[in-house]
């Protein structure tokens, strides 16, 4: 629980959250289901969506560096 209130920690998780959500959005039932609403929580998700898939290269180098970072800088 201590590494969610670091900012390493508060990175990791807001890069998961937008690869995971970006990989449902490629799912046609999980898309209409879960990323339809784009207000509230469920708007969060669709957002989160809408940015892993627009910068897909800036995401992905970015998890590759926070990998990097996380299993030798620390």
């Amino acid at each position: 629980l201590p590494a969610v209130y670091s900012l390493d920690g508060l990175l990791v998780f807001g890069l998961l959250l937008v690869c995971t959500c970006a990989y449902l959005r490629k799912v046609p039932r999980l898309r209409t289901w879960l990323l339809s609403e784009r207000r509230g929580v469920w708007g969060v998700c669709y957002k989160a969506a809408v940015i892993g898939t627009r910068l897909h290269v800036a995401v992905s180098v970015s998890c590759l560096l926070m990998a990097f970072y996380v299993l030798v800088g620390k």
